[in-house]
Parts: C-alpha cells; sequence; structure tokens
C-alpha cells in the first residue's frame, strides 16, 4: 500500500503530456482478441488497470509483446477460450469486455464479477440485454458470469438508459454476427468512437459511433491492425482544474479541444484564463476563481468523471456553488474528506452546495475511488501545508505517473509506502 505526501501551496507552471486515454484503452485491449492477427496498440497509458488487463490476456494464451514507447503487441491466435477468474477480473470494471469479445471470438465466455470503483449502482442489465438479443445465454452464479450462443445473429437493440459499457460491449459481440445490428439510444462518448475505429481497423463495419445509433454489419473475420489510442480528456480535465486551483499557468498538450469542450466553457465561465492551439491548452488562472452551478451529463454535458475534482476548485472559488450528480448516485463520497481539510460543502440528495473558503488547510485524507483521489490531490497541492493521501491505489489505476507530471510542473508530491498498511 501507498500514499501521496503532498506539499502544497506551490503554482502549477510548465507542461504536461497527456497519456493514451483510460475509458478506450481498457476497451480496446479486450477487443483485440477478435482479431485473426497481430494488433499493435499505441498510446497505451501506463495504468494498473491496464497492466491487469495486459495480465488477463497472458492467461487466456494472448502473446503480449512490450514495444515500449507506450506500445504494446498482441497476438490472440493461441486463445482457445476467453475466461478471466475472480483474482484478477474482479479489481476493475472494464474486465466485463472480455464477455462481449469473448462472444464475438469463441461465442462463449467466462468472467468474474467486474469491480472497480464504489461509485453507486452500475449494473450490467443492459449488457445482458444486448447479448440475449443475439442469441447468446448468460448465467450469473459464485460471482461469475457466463454467455455462450451456438450462433449470433444481428438484432435492434434499444438501451432502456444510455450505457457506454452497454454501447461497447454490444458492438464487440455484434462485430462477426450473422446480419446487421442496430443499437439505438447509444452512448456517444469519444472512447465509443475509437473502439469502432479499432474495429474498423481490422476489418469490422461500424457506423454512427458517435451518435445515438450505432450500425454494425457483421462480417466474418476481422484482421491485425496498428491503432493509437486517443488522448484522455479526463486526465486532461484534471490538470486543467488543478492549474486553476493552484493560480498557476500550464500547457496541457496532446488533447482533443472538442472533447473538452463543456469543462473548458465552465472553467471560462469560473473567470479561467484558456487557449486553444491545435492539440494544446493553455490554462492560466491568475486569481481566486468564482463560484458556478455544475449538472453531470452524459456526453457531449458536463462529465461525471469530473466532478469530484471540480468540486476542490469549487471548494476555494470565490461565492457559492452547486454540483448535481445526475449519473452516479454514490460519487459524494469524497465530501466528508474535502471536510477535514476545512471545505464548506452540504449533501442533500443528488445535489452538493459548495460554499467557497479562501483556503483550504492540511490533512491526512483518503482517496475513496479513482476521482476522487484526483479531487484530495488539487485540494492539497492548492493548501500549504503537508497533506498524506491514503489508499492511493485508486489513483493510481487512472492517472499515468502522475506524480511525475505533478513533479514537472513544480509540485511537491511524493509517492511513499504507507508502512502502517503493510503491518
Amino acid at each position: 500500500m501507498n500514499k501521496f505526501i503532498i506539499q502544497g501551496g506551490k503554482k502549477l507552471k510548465g507542461e504536461v503530456e497527456i497519456s493514451g486515454f483510460k475509458n478506450a484503452a481498457v476497451a480496446i485491449l479486450p477487443a483485440s482478441i477478435l482479431a485473426e492477427g497481430k494488433v499493435v496498440i499505441e498510446n497505451l497509458p501506463n495504468i494498473s488497470d491496464t497492466r491487469t488487463l495486459l495480465k488477463i490476456l497472458e492467461s487466456m494464451n494472448a502473446t503480449v509483446i512490450p514495444l515500449g514507447n507506450n506500445t504494446v503487441s498482441i497476438e490472440p491466435a493461441k486463445m482457445k477460450e476467453c475466461k478471466a477468474e475472480h483474482d484478477m477480473a474482479s479489481g476493475l470494471r472494464a474486465s466485463y469486455y472480455f464477455l462481449g469479445a469473448g462472444l464475438g471470438r469463441f461465442h462463449k465466455a467466462k468472467v468474474a464479477y467486474p469491480g472497480g470503483c464504489h461509485i453507486g449502482s452500475r449494473p450490467i442489465d443492459q449488457h445482458i440485454k444486448g447479448f440475449e438479443a443475439l442469441g447468446a445465454k448468460v448465467k450469473i452464479e459464485q460471482g461469475m458470469i457466463s454467455v455462450q450462443a451456438r450462433e449470433l445473429k444481428g438484432a435492434k437493440i434499444y438501451l432502456d438508459v444510455v450505457s457506454v459499457g452497454a454501447t461497447i460491449n454490444i458492438m464487440l459481440a455484434a462485430v462477426k454476427a450473422k446480419g446487421q445490428t442496430i443499437i439505438e439510444n447509444a452512448a456517444k462518448e469519444p472512447h465509443i468512437v475509437d473502439v469502432a475505429n479499432f474495429l474498423n481497423a481490422m476489418g469490422a463495419k461500424v457506423k454512427g459511433a458517435g451518435t445515438d445509433t450505432i450500425k454494425i454489419q457483421g462480417v466474418k473475420k476481422l484482421g491485425g491492425c496498428e491503432h493509437a489510442i486517443i488522448p484522455d480528456q479526463i486526465e486532461a480535465g484534471t490538470y486543467m482544474i488543478a492549474a486553476a486551483a493552484t493560480r498557476g499557468e500550464v500547457l496541457i498538450k496532446n488533447v482533443i479541444p472538442k472533447h473538452l469542450e463543456s469543462i473548458t466553457a465552465k472553467l471560462i465561465e469560473m473567470d479561467v484564463t484558456i487557449d486553444e492551439n491545435g492539440d494544446e491548452i493553455r490554462v492560466k488562472a491568475s486569481k481566486r476563481t468564482k463560484s458556478a452551478d455544475i449538472k453531470t451529463l452524459v456526453y457531449p454535458g458536463f462529465p461525471t468523471d469530473l466532478q469530484q475534482p471540480m468540486s476542490s476548485l469549487l471548494a476555494i472559488s470565490e461565492g457559492t456553488g452547486s454540483i448535481t450528480e445526475n449519473i452516479f448516485e454514490g460519487r459524494f463520497k469524497h465530501v466528508n474528506e474535502l471536510k477535514r481539510m476545512g471545505a464548506s460543502i452540504r449533501v442533500e440528495g443528488k445535489v452538493a452546495i459548495i460554499e467557497g473558503v479562501k483556503k483550504l488547510s492540511p490533512a491526512t485524507v483518503k482517496a475513496s475511488d479513482l476521482r476522487a483521489g484526483a479531487a484530495l490531490i488539487i485540494a492539497a497541492l492548492s493548501t500549504k501545508g503537508t497533506t498524506e493521501i491514503y489508499e492511493v491505489e485508486h489513483i493510481l489505476r487512472g492517472y499515468d505517473r502522475i506524480e511525475e507530471k505533478l513533479q514537472n510542473l513544480g509540485a511537491k508530491i511524493e509517492l511513499a509506502e504507507d508502512k502502517e498498511a503493510d503491518k
């Protein structure tokens, strides 16, 4: 177990390069088993979730070869089945993508019930609905999910709720199904487009990704390909918020500005200066930010993954703001930790009302999930004195070399061993 020790109060200044998108990578790695040839994936973030998925692939007899420079080669030809056991798969949510990929490749798969961050109910009923519509039978027993089909046939599938995971999983299962599959009320996030582009590079016929209707014409086989993962919009947004919270100036490189429009608009509203130039964004805050009201929505609305980091900025902004969480009901667990640092936050149902204070105080806090951990880092960076953040394994699941990147921006942050936890 590790902890972050942060001596805050320094303005972040300099440049930071954004890594590949975690949410795309954790779907593309399982999708690689659909290929009947070698797949080369570039811009792969070096985080614990991707390392776990690569270990799962190796456990299923896929040949995984790191090529350096955040690039990996995957050769799935020797695989005979798709089975991800509890000891590895239950630690992350994205393990469920092996269900769709396994159905597409072998017409069957068995995966431990997914884990990941505890941010509220995230049922897989829409995934199951999609698999069954394609002709699969689904069983859940002893903590394992089994899917099996004699034959997969295209179908028209309407998602009752907009679900990123279900949209991707159905795509993975449908690309080799007979006939056409239509997913209606599909999620539109950028990483869905990236997964579709990856599948199409292998020879799939996926159209409409990025809209609410995706059409998939099944093909008999998929070949190898090379694919570079898109930049991580959530990582980029986190550094944008951190720059504003520390009243710094940071050039954020390797981004797709269109993917950041909702966060950019909100920061401008809060008196942060933002300049876009190609695939770079410069963020500058020379004074205390103004409060704002935020409502999380599915893309292209404000992302739920950035509401927790934004709550740290609102906690030190001038005036009273609010965050309405419309995606997950359990995403205010970090509030009590921010209160330990002196934040004035009141939660009423799905709304957090945040009265800005001039400054927070250092404290010992705990990361309850990935983005909650990012929020605590931002709060600590903005605060003079030493803050210790425990249970940082959550953070390391999703941020590539975060301490190194922050150190390069002038932050005093150290990843240290939590000796008490190891006793």
